[in-house]
């Protein structure tokens, strides 16, 4: 967490950034490296979370190495490479938690670029003393965005993945986090901040969003 002195304080938190798909609907260029708003999606998601974590991760393929660095440019973070490719988000995000001494982990996909840093803080203050913290959208408990307490979001995933559950959110049963009401998630948020970013339509949608405008 950046303070206007200088200084970084410590919240015991990681922020982590899950990008290692293909993004198939996403055909000419790697999505998280597409532009909006003249930065890439990555960039907009370090931007979320660098004012409430210490430090930050993605979560990548090796050939996805390079280009993200340079995507995130000045942004200060470290790589944790999917050790075998294309398992999935729930693999990536096991790595992840597997990679770090943080209490807790701030997760974010590379492709949300409308949620505001201000949810994310809210997350994790809910999942103080508690396995995680995540949203309940559309009626639907969502695994993403999160905020997890890391060795008991590691061995969830890892349990996950030995009943041979593939999905994202396979982990959310065996962790039983807190999960923030509907009607609590729309006071703190727009109604777009949601919003994943799958096509080129999706991206375009957004462009110039005032929710956008407000993130950088």
């Amino acid at each position: 967490m950046s303070l206007t002195n200088g200084e970084v304080a410590d919240t015991g938190r990681v922020g982590i950034i899950l990008a290692g798909g293909r993004s198939e609907r996403f055909p000419t260029v790697d999505k998280a490296l597409a532009p909006l708003d003249g930065e890439p999606l990555i960039h907009h998601a370090a931007a979320t979370l660098d004012p409430v974590v210490d430090d930050l991760v993605v979560n990548c393929r090796e050939d996805q190495r390079a280009a993200f660095a340079d995507a995130l440019d000045a942004v200060e973070a470290s790589f944790v490479l999917d050790t075998v490719p294309d398992r999935g988000p729930l693999a990536g995000l096991r790595t992840a938690l597997e990679s770090t001494t943080a209490t807790y982990a701030a997760v974010l996909p590379c492709d949300m670029p409308l949620l505001p840093a201000a949810f994310v803080e809210y997350l994790c203050n809910r999942a103080r003393d508690r396995t995680g913290a995540i949203p309940k959208i559309d009626g639907q408990v969502q695994p993403l965005p999160a905020a997890l307490h890391v060795r008991a979001a590691a061995a969830a995933c890892r349990d996950a993945r030995e009943q041979d559950a593939g999905r994202l959110d396979a982990f959310v049963p065996l962790l039983d986090p807190f999960v923030v009401p509907e009607r609590v998630v729309e006071a703190h948020t727009a109604p777009d901040a949601f919003r994943n970013i799958n096509t080129h339509d999706d991206l375009a949608a957004v462009r110039g969003h005032p929710q956008q405008a407000n993130q950088s």
